[in-house]
């Protein structure tokens, strides 16, 4: 079974009119700005309505509320990750041997949670990320393991590795604990080697 088969497509909000789509990316640049200059703690619908020169309204007709706001930040920033393991350049996109790509993959995971640990924070959820976003990392590792020849529940052994980059998990180590990027990152490693089977 190819990867492009066994991958869902990237996540998408349902068809919009141009100037929909163009007023909805003007209201999400907007919001940048405001996060840029004041962190997101400070970024209301007010704000955003202020900001962007529009009515109060419009913002929550748009986004309905500020969690749905965060929440559409989150999207866009989960698309073009899963864009760039879907088409970008190896080993994080296709070409590298499937180990790399793995290796590629949790690095990648543990830093795009770190940068956006806040706005996954804002959008709710209990710092979650979205069943569609978590879907397609599952079915990424998934197919990375069977690749690599993995025996056993894979379903369960990508949930394994999955979960440490999850931001309950990281600020426990990281906020919490206090533990070195670079040691959760080894010790995830560790833990794929112990799941694929790669000697040290």
């Amino acid at each position: 079974m190819s990867e492009h088969r066994l991958l869902p497509l990237i996540d998408a909000p349902p068809t919009e009119r141009r100037d929909a789509a163009r007023n909805r990316e003007a209201l999400l640049a907007a919001a940048d700005c405001l996060i840029a200059k004041y962190g997101i703690d400070c970024v209301t619908m007010e704000a955003l309505a202020a900001e962007a020169g529009v009515g109060k309204g419009t913002v929550f007709r748009r986004f309905e509320s500020r969690e749905g706001l965060m929440g559409a930040l989150l999207n866009r920033s989960e698309t073009a990750w899963q864009a760039s393991v879907m088409s970008g350049p190896a080993p994080l996109g296709p070409g590298a041997e499937p180990w790399e790509r793995l290796l590629a993959f949790g690095r990648s995971r543990l830093e795009a949670t770190l940068v956006h640990a806040d706005l996954i924070r804002a959008a709710g959820g209990s710092g979650n990320r979205s069943y569609a976003a978590y879907s397609f990392v599952a079915m990424h590792v998934r197919y990375l393991l069977t690749e690599l020849g993995v025996a056993g529940d894979v379903p369960m052994l990508a949930t394994a590795l999955i979960a440490p980059f999850e931001i309950p998990i990281l600020d426990q180590q990281v906020r919490v604990e206090g533990l070195d990027v670079d040691r959760v990152y080894r010790g995830w490693v560790d833990l794929a080697r112990r799941i694929v089977g790669t000697p040290a």
